[in-house]
């Protein structure tokens, strides 16, 4: 008869698997560089090292306040805090670097980060104009690099089970018409910090007002939802409904996408009186909108009533922005029409900077 392990042997095999564990998981994290801090969008990873699920190597922020206020709330070591990018990067070297940075200076992130063979993720949009982000591309081609493109709705599971639906299940038929909604009350309004305030409402430093803040997430689904084609022409108008607030940009878009067979409408506002981020796609025989990261909504021409129902939820590697990130670095994924991808996030600025000409000049621009 086999003996019974003692409580000590237990104990020291219960050790040894969470040791296992424990290395396990810091050989799979990814150590990351940060470039900026003025991005409210930086709490969200933030957070994620609170938790443990990322090891940050580095912080290159010139604003000494922000320095202060982030190593505080955070508890991270001084030593982490550089000056800028090339500084940092000279004594470390991340798997990547995450961009939470005004627009304009994307551009400067990726020709530091290059040369090195480091990959670069930054925060949506791409870039303020389409020859900040071709440059991007010669980069990412010259050095063998990844420059990616990161979007809060890019990992909502009801946008990528409806893409699904629509491309592999053809619940729809073929797509016609796509109606993407992204705003809220107003950056001031909900409250976002002053550092970001103070260049998300530049015109220089992020390229326009709710026209790129919300006009690019459309413009991305849309790219997406068309295979990667860009469209035809783009027309656009927009409003400076708060001039007070907003002095310098807009605070309301509608920009109008015209492609072979499909028309695409993105509604962009700093005007809502509540926050939405939605996706409506009519085919020739359905319907189907993603009402929000969770819950779709469904209709075909045989039946009259919608059908509601929860998304399913979605691998690790499409499921954040950190788990497309590791699948990308290891070879997992093949970037090339993908929400983040830079094909995509090339055609995106394109369409903005055209829906900037057209607003101003009051004509359709043509891009093929």
């Amino acid at each position: 008869m086999a003996k019974k392990p003692t409580s000590k042997k237990i104990a020291l095999a219960l050790f040894m698997a969470l040791s296992l564990h424990a290395v396990t998981n810091a050989q799979t994290k990814l150590n990351v560089a940060i470039a900026g801090l003025s991005h409210d969008h930086v709490y969200l990873i933030m957070n994620s090292y609170q938790k443990g699920e990322v090891n940050i190597v580095g912080i290159a922020e010139r604003d000494t306040q922000l320095v202060a206020r982030f190593k505080k709330r955070y508890q991270i070591p001084a030593q982490l805090f550089y000056n800028d990018l090339p500084g940092l990067l000279k004594k470390v070297k991340p798997d990547a670097v995450l961009a939470y940075n005004p627009i304009s200076e994307h551009l400067a992130v990726v020709e530091a980060a290059a040369p090195l063979g480091i990959s670069v993720m930054v925060e949506k949009p791409l870039a303020v104009t389409v020859k900040q982000a071709e440059r991007m591309g010669q980069l990412a081609a010259q050095y063998h690099i990844n420059v990616l493109t990161n979007y809060e709705t890019t990992w909502y599971a009801t946008n990528q089970e409806a893409f699904r639906l629509i491309k592999e299940q053809k619940s729809i038929g073929e797509v016609r018409k796509m109606i993407v909604h992204d705003g809220h009350q107003g950056p001031a309004e909900i409250g976002v910090s002053q550092s970001f305030l103070s260049w998300l409402t530049d015109p220089e430093k992020n390229g326009g007002g709710a026209l790129v803040d919300f006009g690019c997430y459309g413009a991305n689904l849309m790219t997406w939802l068309m295979d990667g084609k860009a469209p035809i022409s783009v027309s656009a108008i927009t409003h400076q409904i708060k001039p007070d607030k907003y002095p310098k940009v807009d605070d309301d878009a509608t920009i109008l996408l015209e492609y072979a067979d499909a028309t695409g409408i993105i509604e962009a506002s700093w005007n809502w009186p509540f926050s939405i981020k939605d996706m409506e796609v009519f085919g020739d025989n359905g319907y189907l909108q993603a009402v929000n990261e969770h819950d779709l909504r469904f209709r075909g021409n045989a039946k009259p009533e919608y059908t509601l129902s929860k998304a399913k939820p979605l691998p690790a590697a499409y499921g954040s922005s950190l788990g497309y990130l590791a699948a990308i670095l290891k070879k997992e994924i093949t970037p090339v029409n993908d929400l983040s991808s830079y094909q995509n996030n090339l055609i995106v600025v394109k369409i903005l900077e055209a829906a900037k000409t057209s607003a101003k000049t009051g004509k359709k621009v043509m891009l093929k």
